[in-house]
């Protein structure tokens, strides 16, 4: 068993290198292994399967500690430091009231599914499970950042978490093959029912240019500033959400809602000073890689979170597939009436839920497959997710909390 903080953190690093190598080999049966296993769920598995063998002890590291708090704030602010909302707004309405129907799915259907399920399993969400679902909605509106923000908000029990994030990897993935198998059929759909896909030609023409226009190489004083303003702003929201947290201690409504944690300040804050620095010339810095930067740095929080799991914990609760199942089938579903009220195109129900479910990852593969020079409109209402998974996940959280009575 390793217990020396530094080796361990070198083992994960090597991890992390080795399936990156892997995705971009060509090697056939590694394209075959990534087309069907996510790289994400290996930075989440492997680690875990370390401290599942003993080779590990993650409850006695104090990784994941620094990592939550201080990677984390600065992960947060780096990806939505990148959101362009006039981008954003000549996506057209259809586009973003899709996207935006599609967090609202996940929010209201949250406490939906377990009050539906309180009468069909009641022992299944039962207890704390609703917090572990607050991670999940953390990651099916935001992404990995906001989910491991729910867990720290709410204390979720590293088992559970460990249940929720096989819940998220099966679940969301059927999904994605459920859009991309729309995606293909997308041109029969739409002409069915009459929707304007003008929009979407001249959107190619604009994305092509937002790209052309904005990336280049990054130089040693682009990555400080890079460093100086995530780091900078980590340290911003200790210095304000330490004392803000205070304020509340041993009122029991504020505790009821996290408002006494610091924890909760931290990255509300974070992602409050990311949505500011979009707003000026700070945004710049996308250019230069600052979402590239902060995925780095999320891959790291990843697999330090994956070595406090037991993978044992996973298959004790299978019925919590069905409940993840439930919840993605509410949003797709209020997502297609929507979709069929405004006549919007497939291109903009499909990107839009998969922006939420699978955030930046995921959601320009999706997008891709309408047509390659698309791929950048998943990435922009993926960012816009990273924006609203916390703020959205909290509220979704609460209503799951006054569901069950606790």
């Amino acid at each position: 068993m390793i217990k020396n903080d530094a080796v361990i953190l070198g083992l994960l690093s090597f991890t992390l290198g080795a399936i990156f190598w892997t995705t971009q080999s060509q090697h056939p049966f590694w394209r075959g292994f990534y087309r069907y296993v996510p790289a994400l769920l290996l930075c989440y598995f492997l680690p875990a399967l370390y401290n599942t063998l003993g080779l590990i002890d993650g409850s006695g590291s104090a990784l994941y500690p620094i990592a939550s708090r201080y990677l984390l704030p600065a992960t947060l602010v780096l990806l939505t430091l990148a959101i362009d909302f006039p981008a954003i707004a000549r996506l057209g309405p259809k586009a973003v009231t899709l996207f935006l129907t599609g967090t609202a799915g996940i929010v209201l259907g949250g406490p939906l599914v377990i009050w539906l399920w309180s009468w069909i399993s009641p022992e299944t969400v039962a207890g704390d499970v609703w917090r572990g679902m607050a991670t999940l909605a953390g990651s099916w509106i935001g992404g990995s950042a906001n989910q491991t923000a729910m867990k720290e908000v709410f204390e979720v029990n590293n088992n559970l978490f460990g249940t929720m994030l096989a819940v998220d990897v099966l679940v969301a993935n059927v999904w994605m093959a459920y859009l991309l198998y729309l995606a293909g059929r997308a041109d029969e759909i739409d002409t069915k029912r009459g929707a304007d896909r003008s929009a979407i030609l001249a959107l190619r023409e604009k994305m092509e240019r937002f790209e052309a226009e904005h990336a280049r190489i990054p130089k040693l004083p682009d990555l400080m500033l890079v460093i100086g303003v995530g780091f900078g702003a980590m340290g911003l929201s200790h210095l304000l959400g330490v004392p803000l947290a205070g304020l509340f201690k041993g009122q029991v409504w504020a505790e009821r809602l996290s408002l006494a944690s610091e924890f909760f300040w931290i990255v509300v804050i974070a992602t409050t000073v990311g949505l500011l620095l979009s707003l000026t010339p700070a945004r710049r810095l996308e250019g230069v890689g600052a979402s590239k930067v902060g995925t780095v740095l999320l891959y790291i929080l990843i697999a330090s979170i994956g070595m406090h799991m037991d993978l044992r914990a996973v298959v004790k609760d299978p019925a919590l597939f069905g409940v993840g199942a439930t919840w993605i089938l509410f949003h797709g579903g209020l997502m297609i009436i929507v979709a069929r009220l405004i006549r919007a195109p497939v291109f903009y129900l499909a990107v839009g839920s998969q922006a939420n479910i699978g955030a930046a990852a995921s959601a320009p593969v999706v997008a891709s497959a309408f047509h390659p020079s698309l791929a950048p409109v998943g990435v922009l209402l993926a960012v816009l997710g990273y924006a609203l998974g916390t703020y959205g996940a909290y509220v979704c959280a609460l209503m799951m909390r006054f569901v069950v009575g606790q």
